[in-house]
């Protein structure tokens, strides 16, 4: 009986010192400091739905900025088969281009699982612990991913102008974005009480092998700015058939029209 009770003390010590390893915090990456100080403005485009209109004005006023690439930065939680880690992220942006996501999960701040992924000239990698993810449905997601997090910087969604918005209703608008030579579309929902964008919807492919789409869910959490742009600071990721979101972001730090775009990406300037 000495032997069980203390076998099951070591092994709830061990649980614990495994539960408290997950509630320690990631050091950040280091902040970007070659992003433009000044950005230049232009005017917000005529013809917008009007619910994309008041998110626009209420957020930058009757000009917006030109982001041509982006590095976004903070901390993550992802879930993993029901387990919440931690995590710091780093994702740059050739604006409506290419991406690079970089994601450490970490326990008690040491890294334990990594994830590349890029999406380039229209072809996404995705480096896991697991395995290597590719192929058409990969593109077809990362391509939405890459206008979805534009939430980050949402004046691109304006300013470029391969974008274009159609009005659903008073608080519902259609994204169209290009993908190959055809185009897909994000459904744009918006709290209309607070003029702010809330949940981009798609339908995306789950993984390289899957034969349907599910719904996918890109939501703002909160609005706010960092270093001074206003951004999406805490968003949520979400299968809708899972019920919850699989990751949340919360941005520490964010870097506009930074000048080695291409470096970053491991793209050939």
């Amino acid at each position: 009986m000495n032997r069980i009770l203390g076998l099951s003390a070591a092994l709830f010590v061990l649980l614990a010192v495994a539960l408290i390893g997950l509630q320690v915090p990631p050091q950040p990456f280091p902040p970007v400091t070659s992003g433009a100080t000044n950005l230049e403005r232009v005017a917000l485009p005529g013809g917008l739905p009007a619910p994309v209109d008041r998110f626009y004005r209420s957020l930058y006023g009757s000009t917006v900025p030109v982001i041509e690439s982006a590095v976004v930065s903070g901390r993550a939680t992802l879930r993993i088969m029901g387990v919440s880690l931690p995590a710091r992220f780093r994702f740059t942006h050739d604006v409506g281009d290419a991406y690079r996501h970089e994601i450490v999960a970490t326990w008690y701040g040491i890294p334990i699982l990594r994830v590349n992924e890029t999406y380039v000239d229209g072809v996404a990698r995705l480096e896991l612990p697991f395995g290597i993810e590719e192929g058409p449905a990969v593109n077809q997601g990362a391509n939405l991913a890459l206008w979805a997090e534009a939430m980050w910087f949402p004046a691109a969604l304006v300013t470029d102008p391969r974008a274009r918005w159609d009005v659903v209703d008073a608080s519902t608008a259609l994204l169209h974005v290009p993908y190959g030579g055809a185009s897909e579309s994000l459904v744009a929902r918006f709290d209309a009480s607070r003029s702010r964008l809330v949940v981009f919807e798609a339908m995306r492919y789950r993984s390289q092998d899957a034969i349907g789409k599910t719904l996918w869910l890109t939501a703002a959490e909160a609005w706010g700015e960092v270093q001074g742009h206003p951004t999406a600071t805490h968003t949520s990721v979400q299968w809708f058939d899972e019920g919850r979101p699989w990751a949340d972001f919360t941005v520490d730090d964010v870097a506009f029209n930074v000048p080695d775009v291409d470096t970053r990406l491991g793209r050939a300037p």
